[in-house]
Protein backbone atom coordinates (compact mmCIF):
# COMPACT_ATOMS: atom_id res chain seq x y z
CA UNK A 1 0.00 0.00 0.00
CA UNK A 2 0.75 3.65 -0.58
CA UNK A 3 2.94 5.27 2.36
CA UNK A 4 1.52 8.37 1.47
CA UNK A 5 -2.15 7.06 1.05
CA UNK A 6 -1.91 5.07 4.76
CA UNK A 7 -0.50 8.35 6.42
CA UNK A 8 -3.70 10.25 5.38
CA UNK A 9 -5.90 7.75 6.37
CA UNK A 10 -4.45 7.40 9.94
CA UNK A 11 -4.14 11.33 10.05
CA UNK A 12 -7.89 12.41 8.79
CA UNK A 13 -9.58 10.16 11.82
CA UNK A 14 -7.08 12.22 14.32
CA UNK A 15 -7.71 15.43 12.64
CA UNK A 16 -11.63 14.85 13.49
CA UNK A 17 -10.64 13.68 17.17
CA UNK A 18 -8.56 16.84 17.24
CA UNK A 19 -11.31 19.11 15.94
CA UNK A 20 -14.38 17.78 18.08
CA UNK A 21 -11.82 17.93 21.04
CA UNK A 22 -11.02 21.88 20.40
CA UNK A 23 -14.60 22.80 20.13
CA UNK A 24 -15.99 20.97 23.55
CA UNK A 25 -13.05 22.46 25.17
CA UNK A 26 -14.09 25.69 24.02
CA UNK A 27 -17.77 25.16 24.96
CA UNK A 28 -16.43 24.03 28.65
CA UNK A 29 -13.99 27.14 29.02
CA UNK A 30 -16.98 29.25 27.84
CA UNK A 31 -19.48 28.11 30.17
CA UNK A 32 -17.07 28.52 32.83
CA UNK A 33 -16.43 32.05 32.03
CA UNK A 34 -20.00 32.89 31.78
CA UNK A 35 -20.41 31.51 35.44
CA UNK A 36 -17.63 33.00 36.83
CA UNK A 37 -18.44 36.47 35.39
CA UNK A 38 -21.75 36.71 35.90
CA UNK A 39 -22.71 34.31 38.73
CA UNK A 40 -24.92 36.49 41.18
CA UNK A 41 -24.76 39.38 39.26
CA UNK A 42 -27.65 41.51 38.32
CA UNK A 43 -27.19 41.23 34.26
CA UNK A 44 -29.58 43.79 31.93
CA UNK A 45 -30.14 42.48 28.43
CA UNK A 46 -31.92 45.00 26.07
CA UNK A 47 -33.86 43.48 23.22
CA UNK A 48 -33.50 39.63 24.91
CA UNK A 49 -35.81 38.47 22.59
CA UNK A 50 -33.83 38.70 19.10
CA UNK A 51 -31.34 36.17 18.23
CA UNK A 52 -28.24 37.19 20.24
CA UNK A 53 -30.72 38.30 23.56
CA UNK A 54 -32.01 35.28 23.69
CA UNK A 55 -28.21 33.39 23.34
CA UNK A 56 -26.97 36.01 26.35
CA UNK A 57 -29.84 35.09 28.74
CA UNK A 58 -29.24 31.19 27.85
CA UNK A 59 -25.70 31.57 28.80
CA UNK A 60 -25.98 34.34 31.83
CA UNK A 61 -29.19 32.09 33.32
CA UNK A 62 -26.61 28.87 33.47
CA UNK A 63 -24.05 30.98 34.74
CA UNK A 64 -25.89 32.21 37.69
CA UNK A 65 -26.68 35.73 37.07
CA UNK A 66 -29.89 37.41 38.40
CA UNK A 67 -31.46 38.25 34.61
CA UNK A 68 -33.61 41.64 33.99
CA UNK A 69 -34.50 41.21 30.41
CA UNK A 70 -36.17 43.49 28.38
CA UNK A 71 -38.15 43.54 25.29
CA UNK A 72 -40.82 45.61 23.73
CA UNK A 73 -43.54 42.17 23.64
CA UNK A 74 -44.63 41.47 27.16
CA UNK A 75 -46.19 37.80 25.95
CA UNK A 76 -42.42 36.99 24.28
CA UNK A 77 -41.26 37.64 27.15
CA UNK A 78 -43.22 35.51 29.15
CA UNK A 79 -42.54 32.98 26.99
CA UNK A 80 -38.70 33.15 27.29
CA UNK A 81 -39.07 33.59 30.90
CA UNK A 82 -40.55 30.27 31.41
CA UNK A 83 -38.36 28.76 29.03
CA UNK A 84 -35.31 29.88 31.45
CA UNK A 85 -37.11 29.40 34.53
CA UNK A 86 -37.41 25.41 33.24
CA UNK A 87 -33.53 25.49 34.77
CA UNK A 88 -32.50 24.11 37.83
CA UNK A 89 -33.61 26.88 40.39
CA UNK A 90 -31.33 25.68 43.01
CA UNK A 91 -28.59 26.77 41.22
CA UNK A 92 -30.59 29.93 39.19
CA UNK A 93 -32.94 32.46 40.03
CA UNK A 94 -35.78 33.32 38.05
CA UNK A 95 -35.62 36.01 35.37
CA UNK A 96 -37.18 39.17 35.73
CA UNK A 97 -38.94 40.93 33.16
CA UNK A 98 -39.14 44.90 31.83
CA UNK A 99 -41.25 46.16 29.06
CA UNK A 100 -38.56 48.58 27.33
CA UNK A 101 -38.86 50.51 23.92
CA UNK A 102 -36.32 52.81 23.04
CA UNK A 103 -38.66 53.89 20.07
CA UNK A 104 -41.12 55.34 23.06
CA UNK A 105 -38.21 58.00 24.64
CA UNK A 106 -41.77 59.55 26.99
CA UNK A 107 -41.90 55.68 28.73
CA UNK A 108 -37.81 55.59 29.63
CA UNK A 109 -37.89 57.16 33.04
CA UNK A 110 -40.21 54.60 34.07
CA UNK A 111 -38.69 51.68 32.67
CA UNK A 112 -35.23 52.59 34.00
CA UNK A 113 -37.26 53.12 37.47
CA UNK A 114 -38.69 49.17 36.90
CA UNK A 115 -35.36 47.56 36.27
CA UNK A 116 -33.37 49.68 39.50
CA UNK A 117 -36.53 48.08 41.27
CA UNK A 118 -36.06 44.95 40.44
CA UNK A 119 -32.44 44.54 42.91
CA UNK A 120 -31.99 47.52 43.87
CA UNK A 121 -28.96 47.95 41.63
CA UNK A 122 -27.74 46.75 37.92
CA UNK A 123 -24.07 45.14 37.82
CA UNK A 124 -23.73 44.56 33.87
CA UNK A 125 -26.05 46.36 31.17
CA UNK A 126 -25.95 44.72 28.12
CA UNK A 127 -27.28 47.19 25.38
CA UNK A 128 -27.95 44.84 22.24
CA UNK A 129 -30.77 46.87 20.59
CA UNK A 130 -31.09 48.02 16.90
CA UNK A 131 -32.71 49.30 14.26
CA UNK A 132 -32.08 49.17 10.27
CA UNK A 133 -33.07 51.54 7.90
CA UNK A 134 -31.39 51.23 4.00
CA UNK A 135 -32.79 53.62 1.80
CA UNK A 136 -31.50 57.22 -0.12
CA UNK A 137 -30.98 59.96 1.82
CA UNK A 138 -33.65 62.06 0.12
CA UNK A 139 -36.58 59.15 0.53
CA UNK A 140 -35.88 59.02 4.56
CA UNK A 141 -38.08 61.88 6.48
CA UNK A 142 -37.33 63.36 9.80
CA UNK A 143 -39.55 61.11 11.57
CA UNK A 144 -37.66 57.90 10.74
CA UNK A 145 -34.19 59.70 11.14
CA UNK A 146 -35.51 61.12 14.79
CA UNK A 147 -37.09 57.00 15.46
CA UNK A 148 -33.48 55.51 14.04
CA UNK A 149 -32.19 58.12 16.28
CA UNK A 150 -34.54 57.44 19.68
CA UNK A 151 -33.70 53.43 19.24
CA UNK A 152 -29.80 53.20 18.31
CA UNK A 153 -28.69 56.55 20.13
CA UNK A 154 -30.82 58.40 22.60
CA UNK A 155 -32.71 54.98 23.86
CA UNK A 156 -29.05 53.27 24.80
CA UNK A 157 -27.64 56.20 25.77
CA UNK A 158 -30.61 57.39 28.63
CA UNK A 159 -30.82 53.88 29.70
CA UNK A 160 -27.01 53.88 30.49
CA UNK A 161 -27.23 57.46 32.40
CA UNK A 162 -30.15 56.24 34.22
CA UNK A 163 -28.47 52.99 35.90
CA UNK A 164 -24.97 55.11 36.17
CA UNK A 165 -25.80 56.49 39.26
CA UNK A 166 -26.17 53.38 40.83
CA UNK A 167 -22.75 51.73 39.73
CA UNK A 168 -21.13 55.08 40.58
CA UNK A 169 -22.33 54.66 44.16
CA UNK A 170 -21.43 51.04 44.74
CA UNK A 171 -18.00 51.81 42.62
CA UNK A 172 -18.57 48.44 40.50
CA UNK A 173 -20.55 47.93 37.22
CA UNK A 174 -19.82 47.24 33.02
CA UNK A 175 -21.73 48.92 30.41
CA UNK A 176 -21.55 46.47 26.86
CA UNK A 177 -22.61 48.04 23.90
CA UNK A 178 -23.42 45.85 20.96
CA UNK A 179 -22.70 47.94 17.75
CA UNK A 180 -22.68 47.24 14.33
CA UNK A 181 -19.36 47.99 12.34
CA UNK A 182 -21.21 50.87 10.86
CA UNK A 183 -20.46 52.64 13.92
CA UNK A 184 -16.53 52.83 12.76
CA UNK A 185 -17.33 53.38 8.58
CA UNK A 186 -20.03 54.22 6.36
CA UNK A 187 -22.22 52.55 3.61
CA UNK A 188 -23.95 54.04 0.81
CA UNK A 189 -27.70 54.48 1.64
CA UNK A 190 -27.58 53.96 5.36
CA UNK A 191 -27.09 57.44 6.52
CA UNK A 192 -28.65 57.88 9.44
CA UNK A 193 -28.08 54.50 10.74
CA UNK A 194 -24.37 54.77 10.20
CA UNK A 195 -24.92 58.24 11.89
CA UNK A 196 -26.56 56.56 14.54
CA UNK A 197 -23.81 54.17 15.24
CA UNK A 198 -21.22 56.10 15.57
CA UNK A 199 -22.73 58.68 18.11
CA UNK A 200 -23.58 56.12 19.91
CA UNK A 201 -19.98 54.38 19.51
CA UNK A 202 -18.64 58.31 20.65
CA UNK A 203 -20.89 58.21 23.37
CA UNK A 204 -19.74 55.05 25.02
CA UNK A 205 -15.74 55.96 24.37
CA UNK A 206 -16.43 59.25 25.73
CA UNK A 207 -18.12 56.94 28.74
CA UNK A 208 -15.60 55.29 29.30
CA UNK A 209 -12.39 57.48 30.50
CA UNK A 210 -15.59 59.33 32.62
CA UNK A 211 -16.03 56.31 34.87
CA UNK A 212 -12.89 55.20 34.67
CA UNK A 213 -12.35 56.28 38.51
CA UNK A 214 -14.98 54.68 39.58
CA UNK A 215 -14.10 51.15 38.71
CA UNK A 216 -16.75 51.33 36.29
CA UNK A 217 -15.85 49.06 32.85
CA UNK A 218 -17.26 49.79 29.48
CA UNK A 219 -17.02 47.99 26.45
CA UNK A 220 -17.93 47.90 22.49
CA UNK A 221 -18.36 44.67 20.88
CA UNK A 222 -18.68 45.33 16.96
CA UNK A 223 -19.88 42.86 14.36
CA UNK A 224 -20.99 43.34 10.63
CA UNK A 225 -24.43 41.84 11.51
CA UNK A 226 -25.58 38.95 13.54
CA UNK A 227 -26.89 35.94 10.86
CA UNK A 228 -27.70 32.80 11.76
CA UNK A 229 -26.56 31.80 8.10
CA UNK A 230 -22.58 31.75 7.07
CA UNK A 231 -22.45 33.22 3.25
CA UNK A 232 -20.04 32.70 0.54
CA UNK A 233 -17.92 35.72 -0.14
CA UNK A 234 -15.24 33.69 -2.74
CA UNK A 235 -16.55 34.76 -6.28
CA UNK A 236 -17.66 38.47 -4.62
CA UNK A 237 -15.52 41.75 -5.97
CA UNK A 238 -14.35 43.84 -3.51
CA UNK A 239 -16.67 46.42 -3.39
CA UNK A 240 -19.61 44.24 -3.59
CA UNK A 241 -18.20 42.59 -0.31
CA UNK A 242 -18.26 45.93 0.85
CA UNK A 243 -21.30 47.45 -0.08
CA UNK A 244 -24.24 46.08 -2.83
CA UNK A 245 -24.15 42.82 -0.51
CA UNK A 246 -23.64 42.73 3.65
CA UNK A 247 -19.97 40.86 4.31
CA UNK A 248 -20.32 37.60 6.09
CA UNK A 249 -22.18 37.98 9.49
CA UNK A 250 -21.56 36.28 13.31
CA UNK A 251 -24.40 33.70 14.12
CA UNK A 252 -26.29 34.40 17.86
CA UNK A 253 -23.45 32.13 19.84
CA UNK A 254 -20.47 33.70 18.38
CA UNK A 255 -21.43 36.95 19.47
CA UNK A 256 -22.67 36.05 23.04
CA UNK A 257 -19.30 33.97 23.26
CA UNK A 258 -17.54 37.06 22.38
CA UNK A 259 -19.41 38.73 24.74
CA UNK A 260 -18.96 36.68 27.71
CA UNK A 261 -14.57 36.82 27.43
CA UNK A 262 -15.86 40.50 27.08
CA UNK A 263 -16.94 41.06 30.62
CA UNK A 264 -14.27 38.77 32.17
CA UNK A 265 -11.30 39.86 30.98
CA UNK A 266 -12.70 43.42 30.44
CA UNK A 267 -11.67 44.70 27.07
CA UNK A 268 -12.79 48.45 26.30
CA UNK A 269 -13.35 47.26 22.44
CA UNK A 270 -13.81 44.07 20.18
CA UNK A 271 -14.51 44.42 16.80
CA UNK A 272 -16.20 40.53 15.15
CA UNK A 273 -15.52 40.79 11.88
CA UNK A 274 -13.77 38.86 8.41
CA UNK A 275 -10.58 40.48 7.67
CA UNK A 276 -11.94 42.68 5.10
CA UNK A 277 -14.84 45.16 6.87
CA UNK A 278 -11.69 45.07 9.21
CA UNK A 279 -9.51 46.27 6.31
CA UNK A 280 -11.97 48.87 5.27
CA UNK A 281 -11.51 50.55 8.62
CA UNK A 282 -8.02 50.74 8.55
CA UNK A 283 -8.54 51.84 5.21
CA UNK A 284 -11.08 54.85 6.22
CA UNK A 285 -8.67 55.97 8.78
CA UNK A 286 -5.30 56.39 6.64
CA UNK A 287 -6.87 56.10 2.99
CA UNK A 288 -10.19 57.84 3.01
CA UNK A 289 -9.68 58.56 -0.58
CA UNK A 290 -9.52 55.12 -1.26
CA UNK A 291 -12.06 54.07 0.73
CA UNK A 292 -14.90 57.16 -0.72
CA UNK A 293 -13.72 55.68 -4.17
CA UNK A 294 -14.73 52.33 -3.63
CA UNK A 295 -17.58 53.27 -2.39
CA UNK A 296 -18.53 55.56 -5.35
CA UNK A 297 -17.86 52.36 -7.47
CA UNK A 298 -20.38 50.02 -5.74
CA UNK A 299 -22.94 52.51 -6.17
CA UNK A 300 -22.00 52.98 -9.81
CA UNK A 301 -21.63 49.07 -10.14
CA UNK A 302 -25.25 48.59 -8.62
CA UNK A 303 -27.10 51.35 -11.17
CA UNK A 304 -25.28 49.14 -13.75
CA UNK A 305 -26.08 45.83 -12.60
CA UNK A 306 -30.32 47.44 -12.03
CA UNK A 307 -30.39 48.98 -15.16
CA UNK A 308 -29.21 45.79 -16.95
Amino acid sequence: MDPTWTTTVLLVPCVVVLTAGFFYLYGVVIGLLSKTSVRNKVVVITDALSGLGKECAGAFHKGGARLILCGKSWEKLEELGDDLANADPTVTFPPKLVLLDFGDMDSMPEAIAEVLDCYGCVDVLILNSSMKVKAPAHNLSLELDKLLMDNNYFGPATLAKGVLPSMISRRTGHLLLVNSIQGKLTVPFRTTYAASKHAVQAFFDCLRAEVDEYGISVSTVTHTFISSAAENTATRSLWSLLYTRKPRGVSPDEAAAEIIKTLNNKRNEVVIAPSLPKMAVVTRCFFPNVFFAVMAAGVKAADASEKM
